[in-house]
């Protein structure tokens, strides 16, 4: 018996990977994460697979489930939305079935903010304006930040920033970019990325907070930050240029 982690991507069925399909299809327990897995991920699953929406229940009672799967030699597939290495839970889950002796493997899923940039048709990082992009989110009651990974801090590198879970503190946000970033800086709202339902919301630090909250976005949206949004003027990459020596490089 095996738990198969899957990363089932942003939101859009068809951004699974083959490898994630193939292993919900081959597992007869399934727990999956409430609304943000999509339905038609869920059809994947073999006939007569046990569904479990694990939205309302605690970690106990989600390791009872595969406690209950492991005596029965039976493989579960656990789905999460995005990819499993940010703000999955995963490790907490990984780290009981250590303590209970349960293997387990890992397939990664197209993260939120690679399907943001997508939505946007947007490199994040672009020659001679952005090389470095952060992927953070702000504090909340039940998840503070540790010391230094406040937005105030992180902003001092100038970099892109993709700022996930956030959307309810946009005040904060902007509050604590403005003074680095400045008020002029692009920012860009991505509601549900690759869902039916997505919008794209485009302004400023200065302007953004109004652009939102006239959309009544209140939720699943990320929030990217930096100079690389909509910026036509960038340098082209070393990488194609007609001044690199490829025969040097060894690359006829």
């Amino acid at each position: 018996m095996r738990v198969h982690f899957i990363g089932a991507g942003p939101g859009a069925a068809d951004l699974l990977t083959l490898r994630g399909r193939d292993k919900i299809h081959s597992s007869p327990v399934c727990l999956y994460a409430g609304s943000l897995v999509p339905k038609e991920i869920l059809a994947h699953a073999p006939p007569g697979a046990r569904l479990v929406d694990t939205a309302e229940m605690n970690l106990d009672e989600i390791i009872a489930e595969i406690v209950e799967a492991h005596a029965m030699d039976l493989d579960v597939v656990r789905i999460h939305s995005g990819d499993l290495s940010i703000w999955s839970t995963m490790a907490e889950q990984v780290r009981r079935l250590n303590q209970l002796g349960i293997s387990y493997d890992v397939t990664p899923g197209v993260p939120a903010f690679a399907a943001a940039a997508a939505a946007l048709s947007q490199e994040l990082t672009l020659p001679h304006v952005a090389q470095t992009l952060i992927l953070t989110r702000t504090s909340t009651r039940s998840t503070p930040m540790p010391p230094g990974e406040d937005l105030a801090t992180l902003s001092r590198s100038g970099a892109t920033m993709a700022i996930h879970l956030s959307i309810q503190n946009l005040d904060l946000v902007t509050t604590e970019l403005l003074p680095s970033y400045g008020a002029d800086c692009p920012v860009v709202v991505v509601f549900r990325a690759s869902w039916p339902d997505e919008q794209i919301l485009r302004g400023t630090l200065s302007t953004i907070k109004e652009i939102v909250n006239t959309a009544g976005i209140d939720r699943n949206a990320l929030i990217l930050v930096g100079r690389s949004l909509g910026q036509p003027g960038f340098g082209e990459s070393y990488l194609y240029s007609t001044a690199r020596d490829r025969v040097a490089e060894g690359e006829v």
